[in-house]
C-alpha cells in the first residue's frame, strides 16, 4: 500500500494528519470498502427522505391553521398584520424544513450506525494491516450498543439543533456561530464510529473533541458546511459520510494509538 503524503497534526505530537485524498483513494481502491459505501449511500439516503417526508408533513399538519389563515387587505392595517403574517409563514417554512432535515438524517444515522462502524473497521484494518488491534469482536449485543449510542448522539444532535435555532437570531455572529456548532457536532458523529468500537462512552468522545478540538475542527468544518446547503444537502451529506467515516477514522485511530483513552481524556 503506498503511504500517503501526511502533515503534522501540531508541533506538540509527532501524529501525522492522513489527508483527505488518500481516504479517498482507499475507498476506491478497496472494493469491499467501495461496495460497504455505496450501500450505507443508498440507505442513508433512503431513510433521511423518508424521515424528511414524514417529519415535514407532521409539522406542515401542526402548523396548517397559521399558514393559511392569511389577513385581510382591505385596510392598511390589515396589510401591514398581512406582510407580517407573510414573514413569519416562510420563517415557518424554511425552518421546519432545516429543523425536519436534521430530524430525519439523524434518524438515518441511528439506523445506520452498525454499518458505518463495520465500514470504519474495515477500513482501519485495511490500512493498518497486521498493527490492527480488534478491540471487540462482532457481535449481537454490540450491534445492539451500537444503536444505543447512536440513538444518543442522536438526542445530542437533536439539542444542538435547538441550540442553533435560537443562535440563529443573534445578529451578524448568528450564522458563524451556527457552522461552529456544527462543525464539532459533525466530528463527533464521525469519532462515534471508530471510539464506539473500542466501546468509549458518550462523555469520552466528547472530552476527546474537547481535547482535540483544532484536529476536530478539521473533520467537521467540511460535512458541517454541506449540511447547510439547501435542497442538496440530503445527497452530499449521503455520498460524504462513507469517505469522511474512513478519513475520520484513520486520523482518529492514529491519534489514539498514541495513548489510552483515560490519558487522552485527562490531557
Amino acid at each position: 500500500m503506498a503511504t500517503p503524503p501526511l502533515k503534522t497534526l501540531s508541533s506538540k505530537s509527532a501524529v501525522e494528519w492522513i489527508p483527505l485524498s488518500y481516504s479517498f483513494a482507499l475507498m476506491f481502491r478497496k472494493k469491499q470498502l467501495l461496495a460497504w459505501s455505496l450501500m450505507l449511500f443508498c440507505m442513508t439516503i433512503l431513510f433521511t427522505w423518508l424521515g424528511f417526508k414524514l417529519t415535514v408533513g407532521y409539522m406542515d399538519d401542526f402548523t396548517r391553521s397559521f399558514l393559511n389563515a392569511a389577513p385581510d387587505t382591505a385596510s392598511i392595517l390589515g396589510w401591514i398584520k398581512y406582510i407580517f403574517w407573510l414573514i413569519g409563514k416562510w420563517l415557518v417554512l424554511i425552518i421546519s424544513r432545516v429543523v425536519a432535515f436534521y430530524i430525519s438524517f439523524l434518524m438515518a444515522y441511528c439506523l445506520t450506525s452498525p454499518g458505518y462502524i463495520f465500514l470504519s473497521t474495515a477500513a482501519e484494518k485495511l490500512h493498518l494491516g497486521e498493527l490492527f488491534n480488534p478491540e471487540d469482536a462482532f457481535s449481537i449485543q454490540g450491534i445492539i450498543t451500537d444503536l444505543l449510542e447512536g440513538l444518543k448522539i442522536g438526542l445530542y444532535g437533536i439539542l444542538v439543533t435547538l441550540v442553533a435555532l435560537m443562535v440563529n437570531f443573534i445578529p451578524i455572529i448568528g450564522q458563524a456561530l451556527i457552522l461552529l456548532l456544527y462543525t464539532y457536532y459533525s466530528a463527533l458523529m464521525f469519532i462515534d464510529y471508530p471510539a464506539s468500537r473500542r466501546r468509549w462512552s458518550l462523555g469520552q468522545k466528547i472530552s476527546w473533541i474537547s481535547n482535540h478540538h483544532r484536529v476536530a475542527f478539521r473533520l467537521g468544518f467540511l460535512p458541517a458546511l454541506v449540511s447547510m446547503i439547501p435542497f442538496l444537502n440530503i445527497f452530499l451529506m449521503s455520498f460524504l459520510f462513507p469517505v469522511m467515516t474512513i478519513h475520520t477514522t484513520l486520523n482518529f485511530s492514529a491519534l489514539v494509538s498514541t495513548s489510552s483513552p483515560e490519558k487522552l481524556i485527562e490531557q
